[in-house]
Order: C-alpha cells, then structure tokens, then sequence
C-alpha cells in the first residue's frame, strides 16, 4: 500500500528548475538569434536579455551558448558586425545569406507546428512521486491535455491572433490557478 506518513521534501521553484535544465532543442537558440537579428542589430548581452525578457525569465541562455554562436554564424557569413556609437559594444545585424538561413528555420518550425508534435515536460511526473500510481497516472494525462491544448493554443495565437481569445484562455488560466490554490489552501488547513 502506498506509504504518506513522510512529508515530501520541498521542491525547488520551479522557474528555477526550468533555468537550470538543458531543455532547449538542439537549434532553437540559433532559430532565436536570428529572430532577433531580423528585427534590429543586438549585442550578445542584448540577445540574452531579450530572451529572458520574452520568456518570462524562465530561460536565459548563458554566454557560453550565446558569444561562440554569434562567432560561428559571423565566420559562416550569415550575420556581420555593425557599427556601435557605444565603445566596447558589438552589435551583428543578419546577412543575406542569414535571412535565406531564417527563413529555412522558419519553414522548419511550420512544418512542425503543422505536425503539432507536443513533448510533455519531464518535470510533471516527478512532482506525483508520492501519491498512488494510479492517481499520478490520472494527473500526468490531466497535465499532457493541458500542455498540448496551450502549446497548441499559443502556435494558433501566433498564426491568427485574437485579442478576445488571449483574454478567453487568460481567463480560464487564472480561473483554474485560483481553483488549484483554493485546493491547496484548504489541504493546509488554511482559509481559502
């Protein structure tokens, strides 16, 4: 029978766990930085804190990713240095060749998104470790659903934006959120 007399230790942040794991598709950093280089010229420390910044903080890749790829696009000629009015500071700006590079990656990612593959985190079946099999089982589908419908959600949004319907899925998530807190409250003891 399923043993709950040891409290569970407690589990880290999990921003942190998601800063701190090698998650990111091989590519994916190179499909970012282009992104960003086809909107305007950007320093390494620039892209970094972009990233972060558009992740919500939940990634942010280390310069020991980001400095050698900017080395390796510019020696393979798909991005150049611009002038910067500020010392010390290099800005790359894409090429040609760097904008024919894009939009193959971009031809990728949709082919992908029409394909509408979905890899549930790992992270979500060790957070039921000491509940019954079964009912982590329950839990582990509950969440795959939920993860697809919003990957899938947030590639539709970015296809055909809709201020109502982001202001719909918003609701629903804060609605649900409010719910699981409501839940946890009451488990602690405390009022909801």
């Amino acid at each position: 029978m399923f043993d709950n007399s040891f409290p569970p230790p407690p589990l880290p942040p999990f921003r942190h766990w998601l800063r701190h794991v090698a998650a990111v598709p091989k590519g994916f950093l190179r499909f970012q930085v282009l992104e960003l280089l086809s909107e305007k010229p950007m320093s390494g420390s620039e892209i970094i804190n972009e990233i972060e910044r558009r992740t919500g903080g939940c990634w942010k890749p280390s310069p020991g990713s980001v400095y050698p790829l900017l080395a390796w696009l510019q020696d393979n000629g798909y991005i150049r240095e611009v002038p910067s009015e500020e010392a010390g500071v290099r800005r790359y700006a894409l090429t040609d060749k760097g904008r024919q590079l894009l939009e193959e990656q971009r031809k990728v990612r949709c082919h992908f998104r029409m394909g509408r593959k979905f890899f549930a985190l790992p992270l979500m079946g060790g957070l039921w470790l000491r509940i019954p099999p079964e009912k982590a089982e329950e839990i582990r589908e509950s969440f795959r659903r939920l993860f697809k419908a919003l990957f899938s959600l947030g590639l539709t949004l970015e296809e055909r934006f809709s201020e109502q319907a982001l202001k719909e899925a918003l609701a629903v998530l804060n609605e649900t959120a409010k719910q699981l807190e409501e839940i946890e409250k009451r488990l602690r003891g405390e009022k909801a």
